[in-house]
Parts: structure tokens; sequence; C-alpha cells
């Protein structure tokens, strides 16, 4: 049997192709991510280029994007047709820019994790410095400094530190102090 573009999968063929679970493909088809034609029977046939989005699901899930994410961006793809190599390089663009946001969020906690986090434990010269008393508790819990979680665009959302510079501006400001350098814990 040959296997075509516009072939139909039974839910069996996709689950062997993809290794998702047939309950998570019921689960992406009520979301919107995926569809399905119903057969004269009431059985799904999934078209198979809803393999690629079962595929990039998958991969989105790997690199910590939502399913929130994954649905927005795959409201701009065809459902009902294969969608074009155009329509693949706009989502790959948009997917794209938000990669770049995490990698700069990645790159700022490896920059900062050293230092003063905002959590509250004050065991570092640079805590009692930059968070006295656990002053920064009073906004929430968790990692104060660290707390930038990207919004939907992809851009950090803002935890600006104290007096407006960056927790790592605070910490070598904080290590330039004389007496104030050092680190403990």
């Amino acid at each position: 049997m040959s296997k075509e573009p516009d072939d139909e999968l039974t839910i069996g063929d996709v689950v062997r192709r993809t290794g998702v679970a047939a309950s998570a493909l019921h689960y992406y088809e009520q979301l919107g991510l995926i569809s399905t034609n119903r057969t004269a029977g009431n059985q799904r046939r999934y078209p198979r280029h809803m393999l690629r989005r079962v595929s990039l699901i998958l991969v989105a899930k790997r690199l910590g994007i939502g399913l929130a994410d994954v649905s927005e961006v795959f409201a701009t793809l065809p459902m009902d047709s294969i969608p074009t190599a155009r329509d693949w390089k706009r989502v790959s663009r948009r997917w794209q820019i938000m990669l770049e946001a995490r990698k700069r969020e990645i790159e700022q906690l490896q920059r900062e994790l050293t230092g003063c986090i905002g959590c509250g434990c004050l065991s570092m010269e640079a805590c009692r410095l930059l968070n006295p008393e656990d002053e920064l508790g009073t906004q929430g819990p968790g990692p104060r400094r660290l707390d930038a979680r990207p919004d939907r665009s992809g851009r950090a959302r803002s935890t600006t530190p104290r007096h407006g510079s960056t927790a790592t501006e605070q910490q070598e400001r904080a290590a330039s102090t004389p007496g104030r350098g050092s680190r403990r814990g």
C-alpha cells in the first residue's frame, strides 16, 4: 500500500507513528490543535498532515512551550488542508522569537544564579545587602530576583530590583564596597 500525503489514518496508525496515547490525541482534538474526519461508523480518521502537528506538539512540549502557545501558533495554519512550506516557515519564525527570549532568560539566570536570587535565605553577604531582612518576601513567594517569566510575546516580565539596576549590577556594586565583597554559604 502506498503512502500519500492525503491519506487518512486510523487512531491506531497515529498512535504507532507518533508514540502519543490515544487519550492525548483526543485531548489535542478537544483543544482544536488537531482535527479528524469521521467515518459513517463515527470512527476517527486523521489526515496524514496531522502527524506533523502532533510531532510539533511533542517538540514544543520538550522545549517547554505550552499548549496555549502551540494553539496560538496553530491557529494561523489551515486545519482542513496540508499547510504549505510558507505556512511552516511563518510558524517557525514565531517560535524562533519565543525561543530566543527563553535563551536570554536562561543566560540571565546563569549570570545571577551565583548571587542573591531573592529567595529569603540571607545566607550570602550579597543577600543581606540586596535583600535586607528579606524585604523581597513582601512581593510574594519564591526567588523574587529570578521571577521574570516571559509573557505571551516572549518578553520577560519586569522584576526590576531596587534602585532600578539589575541584580548582577547590584551584586557587583556590593562586591566592590570595601569589606562587603565576600560570599558565604
